[in-house]
């Protein structure tokens, strides 16, 4: 494997341990994508010795010379160098408390290093000494695995998983990216001790769970992490989809598999993350708003004005960011069912207005999680709500350019009306500024600021107000 260690860090350190009688090698992920052809700027070094004096020596061989970020709690230090992150250990055993992710470290050899490993696929390590420069050390068939195709830990499964139980979740989102399968006593040892997971943050789960939705097919990972029982802890919202009702023999359909569904085929067209969490969570609230009614059926009237409610707190709780993301993840949930109600029917300019109105700069990304959210199996309705998806594009693009309605301001602001009436201000200015938005959007007047004037003055006069300044022509 030798000459595909072309980074030329590899041979400063090679000089380096050569010169000094140290042992080290390139480990883990870097390892692993070298033999998959994937491409890795994450390079881990292990030295049987000090990580961080290693990584010292190398930093003052690059020139020009390279930050070093050192943790000392942890023996390891990292360094950039020709974009990319390479990170220096010394070589460790560990062992751990039952309440803690955090290793009690202490030197160790090779050996021991990989033994402390997530899965077999990980625990490759190739030499970086002359003599034997590029070989591989292979102590679990990690080589053999990665040619299977198998998610396997080199220790016992519950031994690994109960050390750093992150590694239940980091195993399944392997799964999901590489197309790899878990062992079954792997998947049996994750659902036995599933309740360690609880001890892992909040933030290093999220960590996992948007690399799973950043793969091609979610779904994966995330049926297997209902299968182990990981998401009714981590995620209850999402497994309390997983179920179906039936009355009078009446059935409404999985929401779960739906929701995998409809992320899958969204990741088909966009790699934005975000968009993706909207995917997720577009009818999480589906099993609060469940009703059945006689005559009809199953209904789920308002799940999306109470799921766009559960977002922040679903964010909160996960400790995902409560900024604009966690906006645009609730906006789109709120008006996700809005373009199907449009394909349903006779499109109105004023409805497309509103709906440029209500989703402004996200409309595009609103009409591809519409699209994804069509799943019937009766493929004549599939083609109809998307041509007639087509047709609402088509008079988006169309009201866009006459109207200028996208993130657009009403053209006599509060303080044009307060200053024609005189007012302070008061209810009736909301009132006047929400009547001529509507007037625009509904299409009675145009986006222009004298037909907006002039049905201010006809507003404020059906409210009492007398105009006592005219600011038609000086604006």
């Amino acid at each position: 494997m030798k000459e595909h260690l072309t980074h030329p860090v590899f041979n400063i350190i090679s000089e380096i341990i050569e010169k000094d009688n140290l042992k080290a090698f390139v480990i883990g992920g870097f390892v692993r994508d070298l033999f998959l052809n994937r491409q890795s700027k994450d390079i881990d070094i292990v030295v049987v010795g000090s990580g961080i004096d290693l990584a010292k020596k190398v930093a003052s061989r690059i020139k020009p010379e390279v930050n070093i970020s050192v943790f000392k709690a942890f023996g390891t230090a990292m360094l950039k160098f020709n974009n990319f992150e390479i990170e220096f250990v010394g070589a460790r055993k560990e062992s751990y408390r039952l309440n803690s992710r955090k290793p009690i470290v202490e030197d160790g050899s090779l050996e021991d290093d990989q033994n402390r490993r997530d899965f077999t696929i990980n625990a490759l390590a190739l030499s970086l000494n002359k003599k034997t420069y590029g070989k591989l050390n292979d102590p679990f068939n990690g080589l053999s695995d990665l040619n299977n195709k198998i998610i396997r830990t080199p220790l016992e499964p519950e031994q690994t998983f109960s050390d750093d139980p992150l590694r239940m979740i980091r195993g399944i989102r392997f799964a999901t990216q590489l197309g790899f399968t878990i062992v079954p006593e792997a998947i049996e040892a994750i659902k036995n001790i599933k309740e360690r997971i609880k001890i892992v943050s909040s933030e290093r789960i999220v960590d996992e769970l948007n690399k799973i939705l950043l793969t091609d097919k979610p779904s994966v990972g995330l049926k297997l992490l209902e299968e182990t029982g990981l998401l009714e802890i981590i995620f209850p919202e999402l497994t309390a989809l997983n179920n179906v009702e039936t009355i009078n023999n009446q059935s409404h359909k999985n929401n779960f598999y739906h929701t995998l569904e409809v992320v899958d085929q969204i990741c088909k067209n966009t790699d934005k993350l975000w968009l993706r969490w909207a995917a997720l969570l577009h009818d999480i609230a589906k099993p609060a708003t469940k009703k059945y009614v006689p005559n009809i059926g199953w209904t789920f009237h308002g799940h999306e004005f109470i799921g766009a409610k559960m977002i922040p707190g679903i964010f909160k709780r996960l400790k995902m960011p409560m900024n604009e993301k966690m906006n645009y993840v609730r906006k789109m949930v709120l008006l996700h069912l809005r373009p199907i109600i449009l394909a349903e029917d006779i499109v109105s300019d004023s409805a497309v207005r509103r709906l440029l109105f209500d989703a402004g700069d996200d409309i595009e990304d609103l009409m591809t999680l519409a699209e994804a959210d069509i799943t019937s199996k009766n493929i004549k309705k599939v083609n109809k709500y998307l041509n007639n998806f087509k047709i609402v594009r088509k008079k988006l693009k169309d009201i866009e350019e006459k109207d200028a309605i996208r993130n657009f301001q009403p053209p006599v602001t509060g303080e044009v009306i307060m200053k024609v009436f005189e007012l302070k201000p008061s209810r009736e200015i909301g009132i006047i500024k929400d009547a001529i938005k509507d007037a625009i959007l509904d299409g009675i007047v145009k986006n222009n600021f004298k037909e907006a004037y002039e049905y201010m003055l006809q507003k404020g006069k059906e409210l009492g107000l007398t105009a006592k300044n005219d600011l038609s022509k000086s604006i």
